[in-house]
């Protein structure tokens, strides 16, 4: 059976709504594996008129979870970062993403960066997803152009998130 945009979604909201914690979070984990070897639900998020970083597919009305597409031309790295008050999945469609896991040493402080110590470096292939719960910091790392889908528990899009800094 094809998996669509709209199904993948209302199959999203319906685990969300029964479990918004990480058993819940683990289970949308799982659908986002399965969206990602099903070629016509990839042609649809991510298909030819896909080119922009950041494109919202879907935002969910009433519990405010986001399904984005991203597109990623060229070598790309991100400082590491969590999502603020949210969880975030990381599902690759296409390319590899070298993604980077930090144990915070340090809370930010008002404009006082946090600080980080790296704990694990993995590869993120295609079919590979990876859910963060809140305030696990992550950083991706992209040496070549890259395709995913992510799936967001809000929109970040105006959410002020704390900076890190790393230590050695």
């Amino acid at each position: 059976m094809t998996i669509t945009l709209e199904t993948f979604a209302a199959d999203c909201k319906g685990v969300l709504s029964a479990d918004s914690g990480p058993d819940g979070l683990e289970q949308v984990r799982q659908r986002l594996i399965v969206a990602l070897k099903d070629q016509d639900f990839l042609a649809e998020a991510l298909g030819a008129g896909a080119t922009e970083e950041r494109n919202m597919l879907y935002e969910d009305p009433d519990m405010g979870f986001c399904i984005l597409s991203h597109v990623y031309e060229g070598a790309k790295t991100s400082a590491p970062h969590d999502h603020g008050p949210s969880w975030a999945i990381y599902g690759q469609a296409e390319g590899s993403t070298e993604m980077s896991d930090w144990k915070v040493l340090e809370k930010p402080d008002g404009d006082t960066p946090g600080k980080v110590e790296h704990i694990r470096t993995y590869a993120l292939q295609p079919g590979d997803a990876r859910a963060y719960q809140i305030g696990e910091v992550h950083s991706p790392k992209r040496i070549a152009s890259t395709k995913l889908i992510r799936i967001e528990g809000k929109n970040m899009d105006t959410v002020n998130r704390d900076k890190f800094d790393t230590v050695e």
